[in-house]
């Protein structure tokens, strides 16, 4: 598909909508002794598409993408986004922002923006140079009921992000040599910059985040650009708009980083032979970042892989340290961190066994931390006794407390139906989105 084949600002025919919520099922198909290498309900995949939600004050609306299909016997990609009301306690009908005809790869799901005028903009993942990627911007603020193409290009893994008074940047991936990491940034979404190159050392996988007046992003590294040596940890950023670069301590950078030995070397885990997947990354309260990564001994699941520690890496102002907070059971368990008021931390995420043990995903658990990062403790089960894995729980940029984390589920083992679910900050509430729907809008579902 085109930008020229689809919705634009002058036409007056609204995008179409769906009568449910239902999630991608998706098998990579790299199969070992312990199942699929990933697999499952991969609606909210992947972390390196972010963010996938994000909080309006000024709507009360949280506006959300996923990655939809059209039934649940089906396997069909399709781009939607949609948003949950504060005030009515409701979700519309979500909305087909793009049609990934035939595309059944999760890989090619979006993120989400909302601009300084209110416009929600999803950029909408391409792979490699096979598919384009592509920007949409909601025809008028607040609104999922139209979108224009604005560009179709080569990207995948977007990362959009607002500068406030400034634009947008944009953290992207391109299939050069391996996969590169590059960025490119707008005043209004219309006109963009050049594409340079930030990382180019053999392939890299990376999480970004804007705070502070800076964007700020952490990746491994692949080296020889085998994806399952994936190693090391790196961290850079910008407070010009990527004019220029340094690393945490401010010292500079030279663009593109082609050394693994670069200065922006975070820790050498390919000297412990330990394998890197990164999660999120967020600031601390004095604006300085926190990384997550789960570190694994083998690229494939099952208890080769162990142990797999979800790690916390924390700039302290002079040094990283390195905390651990709990062992997960599989390299793609995602989840998401949360830096809250009075050194209260929050991690929601699958570190638990799901009912398919040695799959992707398991139970979501809510962690916390009192004392910014250093020591964790589990303070309860969001999920339990589920049928299948829940996976890639996902936080909503200023996430509001009623909506906090939001996921799908889904059978890794074989292909299954996948829903989606949502829990407020304390993990007391958790609801599922109707995955049909009669009326215009619906309340979900608050389960027991």
């Amino acid at each position: 598909m085109t930008c020229s084949l689809w919705i634009h600002a002058d036409s007056p025919v609204p995008a179409s909508k769906a009568d449910g919520y239902r999630g991608i099922w998706f098998s990579l198909g790299q199969f070992s002794e312990y199942g699929d290498k990933y697999s499952g309900g991969l609606g909210s995949y992947t972390a390196k598409h972010r963010p996938l939600a994000v909080y309006s004050p000024e709507a009360k609306k949280t506006f959300f993408v996923y990655g939809g299909t059209t039934s649940a016997e089906e396997r069909h990609l399709l781009i939607m986004v949609s948003c949950y009301d504060h005030e009515s306690g409701t979700v519309p009908r979500p909305t087909v922002v793009h049609d990934k005809e035939g595309v059944n790869d999760p890989h090619d799901n979006g993120s989400i923006l909302l601009d300084e005028e209110g416009h929600v903009w999803v950029f909408v993942s391409g792979r490699g140079r096979k598919r384009m990627g592509f920007k949409y911007r909601s025809v008028a603020p607040f609104s999922i009921d139209r979108f224009e193409c604005v560009e179709e290009k080569e990207m995948t893994y977007p990362q959009p992000w607002l500068v406030k008074g400034q634009g947008i940047f944009h953290f992207l991936t391109r299939y050069t040599k391996g996969r590169e990491l590059y960025w490119e940034s707008s005043g209004d979404g219309r006109q963009w910059s050049e594409v340079h190159k930030l990382a180019g050392m053999g392939g890299h996988y990376q999480v970004s985040a804007e705070g502070h007046g800076r964007v700020i992003t952490a990746f491994n590294y692949h080296p020889g650009g085998n994806v399952d040596k994936r190693t090391n940890l790196y961290y850079v950023e910008s407070d010009d708009m990527g004019a220029s670069w340094k690393t945490a301590g401010g010292e500079k950078l030279v663009t593109p980083l082609e050394a693994v030995d670069s200065p922006a070397l975070v820790h050498d885990y390919a000297a412990e032979d330990r394998l890197v997947y990164v999660k999120d990354i967020c600031f601390d309260e004095a604006g300085h970042p926190v990384i997550l990564i789960i570190t694994s001994a083998d690229y494939r699941p099952g208890p080769e892989g162990d142990p797999r520690i979800w790690t916390l890496v924390r700039w302290n102002g002079d040094d990283w340290e390195f905390m651990e907070i709990t062992r997960s059971t599989h390299n793609y368990d995602m989840g998401s961190l949360y830096v809250e008021e009075n050194h209260l931390w929050r991690l929601i995420a699958p570190t638990e066994a799901g009912p398919q043990p040695f799959g992707t995903g398991g139970e979501i658990a809510l962690w916390l931390s009192r004392d910014g990062g250093r020591h964790w403790s589990k303070e309860r089960d969001i999920t339990k006794n589920s049928v299948y894995n829940h996976a890639y729980a996902r936080k909503p940029l200023n996430a509001d407390p009623a909506f906090y984390a939001f996921w799908a589920d889904g059978n890794p083992d074989s292909f299954s139906p996948s829903q989606f679910y949502f829990t407020n900050q304390e993990g007391t509430e958790l609801r599922v989105l109707p995955d049909r729907m009669d009326g215009e809008e619906a309340v979900p579902l608050l389960l027991d």
